[in-house]
């Protein structure tokens, strides 16, 4: 991102300032007093937040940062000390440069636009493994990622940065499981991934080229029963080595590539 040689004159040196107060609250997911917001940091996040077409509200830049050029008009820009700053973020090394964005609200039909690839995200308690499963859904042609009851929120910090951007642009919607049995009736079929088993097929012998969703478990428990019975088939990915079960969010990649390439091979 191109810097301006522009600065804010004034420094906020008070960690009380009700901005710093706000970014603080929306790192920490306080959407009260956040008023909605969400925190992003780094220079990344922040030129992916802009090239999404998000609202940035306001810019915080530190004492040896400069503004962004390419700023929109209107957008307010404080400079604060480096010791507010990093008093206002998460990680331990900041960039010097954070924001205050409205999120997108995404619906479900608007995952479901042309012919659906969906993932699920069942529960999945890590907000990396989110992340990294909503950059691999942007990457692979999914067209939405639907988290259940008891998935982290993808505006978590951890999961914003494992996305690298991918969730300012990748419609994610949380559902209820009446709203994935809906699914069925649309004619998506649902496939669940599971551990090796009876009737298990393997992913590269399954068809994701007609409308599917992508049934991924918790980091630990995997998917629940309900869940295994509201799917129309199981799915597996062989292992030849000697592991018990992947990481939710390569397990996910895999199946999400296995259906980026079905897809195109029919195409």
């Amino acid at each position: 991102m191109r810097e301006s040689a522009a600065m804010p004159d004034f420094v906020v040196t008070s960690r009380a300032n009700a901005r710093v107060k706000q970014l603080r609250a929306a790192t920490s997911g306080n959407a009260r007093l956040s008023g909605g917001l969400i925190a992003i940091e780094g220079e990344t996040l922040v030129h992916e937040a802009l090239r999404s077409g998000l609202l940035l509200k306001t810019v915080f830049v530190s004492e040896r940062r400069v503004v962004p050029r390419g700023l929109p008009a209107g957008v307010e820009v404080l400079r604060c000390s480096n010791e507010v700053l990093q008093s206002a973020v998460e990680t331990q090394s900041p960039q010097g440069i954070a924001a205050l964005v409205l999120p997108k609200q995404w619906d479900l039909a608007e995952a479901l636009r042309g012919e659906p690839l969906l993932l699920v995200a069942v529960g999945l308690q890590d907000p990396g493994n989110l992340g990294t499963l909503i950059r691999s859904a942007e990457a692979f042609g999914a067209t939405g990622v639907l988290t259940t009851l008891g998935t982290v929120n993808a505006w978590n910090q951890k999961a914003l940065r494992a996305s690298a951007g991918s969730v300012f642009r990748m419609p994610v919607v949380a559902v209820t499981e009446a709203e994935l049995v809906g699914l069925k009736a649309r004619g998506i079929r649902l496939f669940a991934a599971v551990a090796a088993g009876e009737n298990v097929v393997a992913a590269g012998a399954a068809d994701f080229t007609q409308d599917c969703a992508l049934l991924i478990g918790n980091e630990g428990a995997g998917l629940g029963q309900k869940f295994i019975d509201l799917a129309d088939a199981l799915i597996t990915i062989p292992c030849p080595g000697p592991v018990e079960s992947l990481n939710a969010a390569i397990a996910g990649s895999l199946l999400l590539y296995e259906a980026s390439r079905q897809r195109g091979v029919s195409e």
